[in-house]
């Protein structure tokens, strides 16, 4: 009996040409998988046709878009989980989409699951690191291990008669919470990216003439609402995207350090992650101590090397969620936020949890003797003063 095989699939290039690689080179069946984790109907259903007309043994669309919203992304808002400065948003859906494919797989009897990833970026590991951890299922990357270049694909994809379906020449990676674009001409750091290669921002000079308002209520370190409005938070980061990418927000271009210690120039529009992280960590400055935000901090850099470095399964990863959920206890209120052609600001921010006290910080306290302090003053920084004394 032949060898079954769930290769994770996007109807793009590279998992088109794994279809026949892996029927050919590989003599396995082939079913493919695409998980919808927000990057809309129009492309799962290019994948569907696309799996139809290559000719696999069987195709799933598999929606996860609620739970990636759900489980994955609150808890990047609640870390505030950006990587050298953008948010996650590949690196948060890959777990989530190997384990969907996993689960296909042993539905299906399969012996291993493919993927379509090359051997520089990092998404082999993401995928990898999942697989090797949930499961003993085996493992095939047609792309790497037949150092295919993107020039043989396309050779190979036409001498097999497989149309592909996109008119795209860039690689794009697209979820709810964010796009990444990379290849072709935006290789050279020294090429200015063309305005085309966006689809969910607007440049500053076409965004919102005026300034505009947003609100963002949270509840124990999510968003519950925008704009007075209540709604599941997949439908909040809906309109956030929306929102902030009117006013030119979320655009992000980045030298990367990869995993395998290369350099990556990479685009990112990431509209509704910027604004609601951005008014999350505002609101934390408000309900949490001095010693909680610079430890909050320390935790962010770490959280969100983790899940870029493809270890969401490390115990570590599941200790700081655990850590943030405890923290986040206290981060609820409401935030109002000023966009405007790509500056984003808090104007306004309100908690039953503040710590700031109107009474303690006014100038027109007279309860508070100010004399007090002078004792504390003495004694500030007394060792550094000796210091000093000592070199005169």
């Amino acid at each position: 009996m032949t060898d079954k095989v769930v290769l994770a699939f996007s109807g793009g290039l590279d998992t088109s040409v794994c279809v026949k690689l892996l029927e050919e080179k590989y003599d396995v069946e082939v079913i493919t998988a695409c998980v919808d984790v927000g990057q809309g109907e129009e492309e799962m259903e290019k994948a569907k046709t696309m799996a139809s007309k290559i000719g696999g043994l069987k195709h799933y669309n598999i929606d996860a878009k609620e739970e990636f919203a759900n489980e994955y992304i609150a808890r990047g808002i609640k870390a505030n989980a950006e990587y050298e400065g953008y948010p996650l948003s590949t690196a948060l859906a890959r777990p989530l989409i190997a384990k969907k494919i996993i689960e296909v797989a042993e539905k299906e009897g399969a012996t291993a699951i493919a993927h379509g990833c090359t051997g520089k970026g990092n998404d082999q590991f993401r995928f990898e690191a999942i697989i090797l951890s949930m499961s003993d299922l085996g493992i095939i990357a047609p792309i790497r291990e037949m150092n295919l270049t993107r020039t043989e694909e396309k050779e190979y994809a036409e001498s097999k008669g497989i149309e592909l379906s996109y008119d795209k020449i860039y690689s794009i990676d697209e979820n709810i919470w964010g796009r990444s674009i990379e290849g072709d001409l935006l290789e050279d750091p020294a090429n200015e990216p063309p305005e085309d290669i966006y689809e969910w921002t607007k440049s500053w000079q076409e965004a919102n003439d005026k300034p505009e308002k947003v609100s963002i209520e949270f509840e124990e370190g999510i968003p519950i609402a925008i704009n007075g409005e209540m709604m599941p938070l997949i439908d909040i980061i809906k309109k956030a995207n929306e929102i902030a990418g009117n006013n030119a927000i979320g655009r992000i271009d980045t030298i990367e350090n990869r995993l395998i210690g290369i350099k990556s120039r990479e685009i990112y529009e990431t509209p509704g992650a910027k604004l609601l992280i951005a008014a999350h960590k505002a609101l934390e400055e408000l309900v949490l101590t001095t010693d909680e935000l610079r430890f909050a901090e320390y935790m962010s850099t770490l959280y969100a090397d983790l899940v870029y470095r493809a270890l969401w399964q490390e115990p570590l990863r599941e200790d700081l969620d655990q850590a943030f959920d405890k923290m986040q206890e206290r981060v609820s209120g409401e935030v109002v936020m000023k966009l405007y052609k790509g500056s984003i600001h808090p104007l306004i921010r309100k908690s039953p949890f503040s710590l700031h006290s109107i009474e303690q910080i006014t100038f027109e306290d007279k309860d508070t003797d100010q004399r007090e302090v002078e004792g504390m003053i003495k004694h500030h920084g007394l060792q550094a003063a000796n210091y000093h004394k000592l070199n005169r």
